[in-house]
């Protein structure tokens, strides 16, 4: 059983940057691959951004390629998604899931575990 508690998000400008935190309980965490989803009002959960379990391949949605980077740290049970020159589409509330023994995948059904989720908020 793995536990995930998002953080980080919040309102920011266009332009601006935020940095979401997903802490993970237990003590296997370096066995889940980790993604980041995200879901916008009205609209279905989308793939944003996925790492592998060993932290050596990363995969991203073209719509933030360039600007998102997804990392983890797996001394601190945590994965980071760095998000800078933010648009208002990237509005939504942004999920993590946990994914034993995955390559980082970009489908949600593959993650076993998800989040409450945190709400990002752009401003135009």
């Amino acid at each position: 059983q793995v536990q995930l508690v998002e953080s980080g998000g919040g309102l920011v400008q266009a332009g601006g940057s935020l940095r979401l935190s997903c802490a993970a309980s237990g003590r296997t965490f370096s066995t889940y691959a980790m993604g980041w989803f995200r879901q916008a009002p009205g609209k279905e959960r989308e793939f944003v951004a996925a790492i592998n379990w060993g932290g050596g391949s990363s995969d991203y949605a073209d719509s933030v390629k360039g600007r998102f980077t997804i990392t983890r740290d797996n001394a601190k049970n945590t994965v980071y998604l760095q998000m800078n020159t933010l648009r208002p589409e990237d509005t939504a509330v942004y999920y993590c899931g946990a994914d034993r023994w995955g390559a980082g995948s970009s489908m949600g059904a593959d993650y076993e575990y998800w989040g409450q989720g945190t709400q990002v908020t752009v401003s135009s």
